[in-house]
């Protein structure tokens, strides 16, 4: 009787220690194979950040996460100050590793398109399909259709009529928010992003032209062309219903 209980005892202590042993082992292969990995710490966005934001803006707006080395996209920055006195040249989003190929100069960023100093700069959130599908640039030139509806007479007789104009030439577009262009994935890959679904765009305008454009906002209808120097002004028409269907 003694001699079973003794057997018992020596077999749950081998137990025991197995159990240990196979524990230690497999807590010691996970951290060997994570040592294998060689983590990093790399800075992830957070936060949505804007194109043109400074460096030293966007620190509330990251975090820092610990990924194997493997998955670190080559060019992350570990430390702001490697991109200090730089603005952000693209939109960056939530997910994406912090990448030095996302930073450019201001002055880069800002790329010159002179405005002269007697026109106003002029903002109009319009939907992408307005916009010629979001293909628009800084520096381009762009035609202004005004589309509304006119109300002439009284208030006891009126009649109401639908009419479109191009109203404006080769207006100077000085800023784009939102257009279709090329971006770094967080791979470090240049890819084709696509519009959204409505773009800001800045126009530069006299004070009477800005009148107007901000009159066809208010009360009306814009679209916007892609109009060159070497395209035509003469042969415009305001059309109207009867004119839409000669």
């Amino acid at each position: 009787m003694i001699r079973r209980i003794v057997v018992a005892l020596i077999a749950l202590l081998v137990a025991a220690v197995g159990g240990v042993l196979t524990f230690l082992y497999a807590q010691g292969a996970d951290e060997r194979a994570m040592a294998e990995l060689a983590p990093q710490q790399v800075l992830v966005v957070a936060e949505p950040i804007p194109a043109g934001t400074p460096s030293e803006s966007i620190a509330r707006s990251l975090t820092i996460v610990e990924i194997p080395a493997a998955a670190v996209v080559p060019g992350g920055v570990t430390d702001l100050a490697d991109v200090e006195g730089l603005l952000t040249s693209a939109d960056l989003h939530v997910g994406e590793q912090l990448l030095t190929s996302r930073f450019l100069a201001p002055e880069a960023v800002n790329e010159a398109v002179e405005v002269p100093a007697d026109m106003h700069q002029l903002s109009l959130q319009l939907e992408t399909r307005r916009v010629i599908g979001g293909e628009l640039r800084p520096g381009d030139t762009v035609g202004v259709f005004l589309s509304g509806t006119v109300t002439s007479g009284t208030s006891v007789e009126s009649e109401s009529m639908d009419l479109t104009h191009l109203i404006l030439h080769k207006v100077l577009v000085t800023a784009v928010k939102g257009a279709a262009g090329v971006v770094t994935n967080e791979d470090g890959d240049e890819v084709e992003q696509g519009a959204a679904d409505s773009i800001m765009v800045t126009l530069a305008l006299s004070p009477a032209d800005a009148e107007q454009v901000v009159f066809g906002m208010e009360f009306g209808n814009i679209w916007l062309s892609l109009e060159g120097p070497d395209v035509p002004e003469e042969g415009t028409r305001t059309v109207s219903p009867t004119e839409a269907f000669q």
